[in-house]
């Protein structure tokens, strides 16, 4: 009887939402049904997201989540620890290496399993539903919304600065303009695939001219002999001596630049032919983006000492002060364009992952619901953004993000290894793309070496990040584990099902077997 009742309340939900979209449809017919047709469902088209992201389209999502503010700032760290020019310059070359590494593995696993989702639609299948509940509770609940308002509060940070030169900005200005920007973020994402996508697109060319910028200058300061002898084959091994716990921090700061290169496994169900462009995306995006940062940071040590980069807390706005004159307000503002791109590009990929995992039954089955006339997972984004804008009211983002950079790792290291978990548990599955096991094997040895070093560094905060994770095995079981629920708990969720669906035109995804065979075409 329960379930033919939630059958009729269902039934008549979905009949009051195609009445609103009939509305809605006659209401925009004089101008706007050109435009919206291609991104609307049709009687005959199942709603469920749409394959729209191209290969380029792919290269600037990658761009967009790795190259933040990492590389305005992250140098001096790189350069402190790793105690000199040429040591810092192979830290960042081989963290490139690293990364491409672990994108190669990434793209076996997102050609031979066509879900989004990324890390948890494989950790899920390698190690089962508790520890990809996990993996969901600190992402959902921490990672992730943390992430972005801290990008929001850079991108507040950089844009307010110039208009208070003689003091620090007001903190209430910041976090409102932070809000503003995850606000309008939030909302493009919610109306657009395609427009979030022509912004990604422009944001990531911005940003990449920035830095082509960057390294034309310092490249000039080579040629013209400008440098003081800082790029010597001698001075450039002269600095402090390396110790292993210092050297492995620089890896870590230098790493923390190179983040998000599985960015576009949490929306492989989006991209167009992902057997050929997931690969081509992640092999030219990283390879782009490691030349890059090489590029610019010999390009920082080209026109800056060593004291001077040292000493700045930004090292894009010194080294534009010191060159560019009366336009170097230009490269903060780079920063901020660069930060909200990184923005756009997570809150895009991270709704994908709440959307996922609600549609596994792990979280709320809202989430698993897709605008009508939109093809947008509008609640899903919604949630992303609430989170987000929720976290800018703490004064410890940064700190809770510490307490966390262990247990991120490691699950970042889990999600490479189902590549040779998988491997063993479905040897029959089709693998467009295999990598040679010694890429997952050594990118795993060396991971493990990395992960120790914050637990010997400050086991106090890898013990609290432990704790939070804990917390999550309490929940798992009584609600996602939960397979028989009260009534009274049963009703509330249809009831926010059903005023979900009503407030945002939304239905479940539809198609899913289509969506799964169409990601050969």
């Amino acid at each position: 009887e329960r379930e033919r009742e939630r059958e009729k309340i269902y039934l008549k939900t979905m009949n009051e939402v195609s009445s609103s979209l009939e509305l809605s449809q006659k209401s925009v017919k004089s101008g706007q049904a050109a435009f919206n047709a291609p991104t609307s469902a049709t009687n005959n088209d199942p709603v469920r997201l749409k394959r729209r992201l191209g290969l380029w389209n792919g290269v600037a999502v990658i761009i967009g989540v790795i190259v933040g503010s990492g590389i305005f700032i992250s140098p001096r760290e790189v350069l402190n620890d790793s105690g000199s020019i040429g040591a810092s310059l192979l830290v960042w070359g081989i963290c490139g290496l690293l990364s491409l590494m672990g994108a190669l593995c990434m793209a076996e696993l997102g050609t031979s399993i066509p879900d989004s989702g990324g890390d948890y639609s494989y950790i899920k299948m390698a190690y089962g539903d508790c520890t990809s509940f996990l993996y969901l509770w600190v992402t959902v609940l921490i990672i992730l919304p943390a992430s972005n308002a801290l990008a929001a509060l850079t991108f507040a940070n950089y844009v307010i600065k110039p208009f208070f030169v003689e003091c620090d900005p007001p903190s209430d200005a910041v976090r409102l303009f932070a809000f503003s920007i995850i606000f309008i973020l939030t909302w493009v994402n919610c109306y657009s695939v395609k427009w979030s996508i022509r912004l990604q697109n422009s944001f990531t060319l911005t940003k990449v001219i920035a830095l082509v910028m960057v390294i034309t200058v310092g490249f000039y300061y080579i040629i013209a002999g400008k440098t003081d002898q800082r790029l010597t084959s001698d001075s450039v091994w002269q600095g402090d001596p390396i110790t292993f716990v210092a050297l492995a921090k620089a890896f870590y700061s230098g790493l923390y630049s190179y983040a998000g290169w599985n960015a576009l496994n949490f929306v492989t169900e989006e991209i167009k032919n992902p057997i050929k462009n997931m690969p081509r995306a992640i092999i030219i995006s990283i390879t782009a983006i490691t030349a890059i940062y090489v590029l610019v940071n010999i390009s920082y040590f080209a026109v800056l000492s060593q004291e001077d980069i040292k000493g700045s807390s930004a090292i894009a706005v010194t080294f534009g002060e010191r060159t560019l004159g009366p336009v170097s307000f230009i490269m903060p503002l780079s920063v901020a364009l660069s930060t909200t791109s990184g923005l756009n590009a997570l809150i895009f990929s991270s709704s994908r992952i709440l959307f996922v995992g609600a549609r596994q039954g792990q979280l709320f089955s809202l989430l698993n619901m897709i605008s009508i006339k939109r093809l947008t997972p509008v609640p899903s984004l919604i949630l992303v953004g609430f989170m987000s804008s929720l976290y800018l009211i703490t004064t410890h983002i940064s700190s809770l993000i510490n307490y966390l950079i262990f247990i991120e790792a490691s699950f970042g290291a889990l999600g490479v290894s189902t590549v040779l978990v998988l491997r063993h548990k479905y040897p029959d599955t089709h693998r467009p793309l295999r990598v040679h096991t010694y890429i997952p094997v050594l990118y795993l040895i060396l991971s493990v070496l990395l992960i120790a070093t914050p637990v010997v560094r400050s086991p106090i905060e890898a013990l609290i990040g432990t704790l939070i994770l804990i917390t999550g095995i309490p929940v798992y079981y009584l609600t996602a584990n939960w397979k028989v629920k009260p009534r009274v708990y049963q009703a509330t969720i249809d009831k926010l099902n059903i005023f979900t669906q009503k407030l945002t035109l939304s239905v479940p995804q539809e198609g899913e077997e289509e969506a799964v065979v169409s990601a050969e075409e």
